[in-house]
């Protein structure tokens, strides 16, 4: 029970002891610190039979949001943007209440702005994440399935959570033609053809390519260090060591020989992006993106015959399934494998 004492000065004191919780509060009137107890002790009640306290009235989902903001790693701009999103589709609605409904009203409203399925089910999934951050690091009780199962419907609604694998290569032809704009270009600013050659001797991303610094690279090992590099668990801490092939150490040496400090593409990744996609509008080339370059380079070293472990170690994928989708074997490819493999028993023999 709560005690509810008038003080020498003429204010309230309520203080609240029960469960193991003690709390107290002075007030000017009597019914105010009245109210104050009668609404702590219910918490209590709450916390005692759940483990988890009741959501204050006045916090809104933005503010859940953005304490999630504040404590946890936003990582890159998808992430930012998606955190903007849900603020300003979800935020002034009261956590309190937040239900299915509310999120029937956010999938409509996705839908008709062009969101994509695999999208859709990514924003859910973040505002899952940030329930149950809330639950667990603030211990709210709050429904942390209700992100979850509102994605799941998903697929009733005709919206596939799946995103399109893409198996589109750049052909030998396309980046002939490529590699002749920009070294025939006087005005381009970026080596677009050097970068994309090191893209291709080394299944690096473009962010990646412009974020290696030299002091990571070992000339003794010819090694590089990729730092924070992309995954789908662990990004930020996630270095990773991978050997620079004859073609990448090629690039690398002379810029070495001319300074030993900075990045080696010192290069905003994204204005390598627009390079690319530029150069591809002026020659009539149809959708291909840099990233296809990622697909060729990953697809070649396994033509060449490297193994699952040794191709891995070059692109940083964790799993089978995650490096499949990069490799795009044709039938013309396992004829080459079986003849070169003839070959060789043949000369052993």
């Amino acid at each position: 029970m709560a005690t509810i004492t008038k003080l020498p000065s003429g204010r309230w004191r309520a203080q609240v002891r029960r469960a193991g919780i003690s709390r107290g509060e002075t007030f000017t009137l009597k019914r105010d610190a009245q109210a104050w107890a009668q609404r702590l002790e219910v918490q209590v009640e709450h916390i005692t039979a759940s483990g988890y306290q009741p959501v204050p009235e006045a916090y809104k989902v933005s503010d859940l949001i953005e304490g999630y903001a504040r404590e946890c790693n936003m990582g890159g701009k998808t992430k930012k943007a998606t955190h903007a999103m849900l603020t300003r589709e979800l935020g002034s609605i009261s956590l309190k209440r937040l239900n299915s409904i509310h999120l029937r009203d956010f999938i409509d409203k996705r839908v008709k702005a062009g969101a994509g399925g695999v999208t859709i089910a990514a924003d859910l999934s973040f505002l899952g994440a940030i329930l149950k951050w809330g639950k667990h690091s603030r211990l709210f009780d709050l429904p942390t399935d209700l992100a979850r199962d509102a994605r799941r419907d998903l697929a009733t609604r005709k919206l596939s959570t799946r995103s399109n694998e893409r198996d589109r290569e750049p052909t030998q032809d396309e980046l002939n033609r490529l590699f002749a704009y920009w070294t025939g270009n006087r005005r381009q600013k970026i080596p677009m053809a050097t970068i994309c050659a090191f893209a291709l001797a080394t299944t690096m991303r473009q962010d990646e390519i412009c974020s290696i610094a030299l002091e990571d690279v070992n000339f003794e090992k010819r090694s590089v260090i990729i730092r924070d590099r992309k995954d789908p668990r662990k990004k930020e801490g996630n270095h990773q060591t991978v050997p620079l092939l004859p073609a990448a150490w090629a690039i690398v040496e002379p810029i070495i020989a001319d300074r030993q400090v900075g990045p080696v593409f010192p290069y905003e990744a994204s204005s390598v992006s627009t390079a690319f996609t530029r150069a591809c509008t002026k020659l009539g080339i149809d959708d291909l993106r840099f990233h296809d370059l990622r697909h060729k380079a990953t697809s070649d070293l396994f033509r060449l015959g490297l193994s699952i472990p040794d191709v891995a170690l070059l692109t940083g994928h964790k799993t089978w399934t995650q490096l499949k989708r990069y490799t795009h074997t044709r039938a013309e490819d396992v004829h080459a494998a079986l003849k070169a493999l003839t070959k060789t028993e043949v000369e052993a023999a």
